[in-house]
């Protein structure tokens, strides 16, 4: 380890006066940096290590990365600010290309003349045009489209749209896509995106929002996953017990009920090979007759969108195996 500036200098006035401090206590040529103990350490306001016993400094001359300017509030950072938005995947051109806005105002928030705003107009259709080169660009245009609009309808997060983003890119580099719909590709990557993520949807969720019918997405996605490795862990029911439970306008006691009949019927084998959302509404509706807060089969059926016989089969089962008498 590089010594110290201050030890450097001391070692120079020990060699230009004489050795005069060798019966030191604590020598500083003895003092082995890389086995100080880090409680002994701190570090100043000013951004240097020292080592409280000595007094040596470890570690000086810190670089700050951050701007040379202050902000207080968000407007202030914007305004100052000298960098535009990060990239992103959920674009075609991940978000590098120049945009016109399409808002007919000069730089002072004033608008601008008639002549001005057809002007604007026709640049505006231009610069659309010239951002993508070929029809390939065009699809993958598109198709990040599709997934933003079916996102969106969806209420997921920023961050499934980036994962749902990348995997319709590998699908597409990987020349998966040649055969399939690009909306059923989109849809699929999406679903995938939602499963990875622990925000899951359920495929009658999914094909509610998408132009393409459920069983083409479930085989899409079978086949994307396989060719892409994805390795999906099953779907959790517990995680769908918070939104399902949030819609019928239940309590958080059904909740904890339901979510303790799910693990405790989980352990005992019955959830293999069963629907994650019918079990989950199976195990609201039986924890809703037991917290006293009784839902029909019917209104469980339509928020979690699975049949009623769904519901009565797999509430039985899990009643039984709970050893609950109704």
């Amino acid at each position: 380890m590089k010594r110290p500036t201050r030890q450097r200098e001391r070692e120079h006035d020990r060699t230009r006066w004489g050795d005069e401090s060798q019966d030191d206590e604590t020598s500083e040529e003895e003092l082995d940096l890389d086995n100080l103990d880090p409680e002994e350490v701190v570090r100043t306001g000013d951004g240097e290590l020292i080592h409280e016993e000595t007094g040596i400094i470890i570690e000086e001359e810190r670089i700050d990365p951050g701007p040379e300017w202050r902000a207080f509030n968000h407007s202030e950072r914007q305004s100052k600010s000298r960098v535009g938005a990060p990239t992103t995947q959920t674009m075609h051109d991940k978000g590098l290309t120049t945009t016109i806005d399409w808002k007919d105002k000069d730089a002072y928030g004033r608008s601008i003349s008639s002549k001005k705003r057809s002007q604007m107009h026709r640049l505006r259709k231009w610069q659309e045009r010239i951002r993508t080169k070929d029809a390939g660009e065009r699809n993958l245009q598109f198709a990040l489209s599709e997934i933003d609009r079916m996102a969106s309808a969806l209420g997921v997060p920023r961050s499934v749209r980036e994962v749902a983003s990348v995997i319709y890119r590998r699908a597409l580099s990987e020349d998966l896509i040649r055969g399939r719909s690009i909306e059923g590709v989109a849809t699929s990557a999406l679903y995938a995106a939602c499963r990875k993520e622990g925000i899951p949807r359920s495929l009658e969720e999914i094909s509610e929002v998408s132009r393409v019918e459920r069983k083409e997405i479930g085989r899409t996605y079978r086949y994307i996953s396989q060719e892409l490795g994805l390795e999906m862990r099953p779907v959790d029911p517990k995680k769908y017990v918070p939104r399902f439970s949030s819609e019928l306008d239940l309590s958080k006691e059904v909740q904890s009920k339901a979510n303790e009949i799910i693990e405790t019927t989980a352990e005992q084998g019955l959830l293999s090979g069963k629907s994650p959302t019918g079990f989950a509404a199976a195990a609201i509706y039986a924890a809703s007759l037991l917290c006293n807060e009784k839902k029909t089969q019917r209104e469980v059926a339509e928020v979690a969108q699975v049949t009623e016989v769904t519901i009565r089969n797999r509430y039985q089962e899990q009643i039984e195996a709970m050893g609950i008498h109704t």
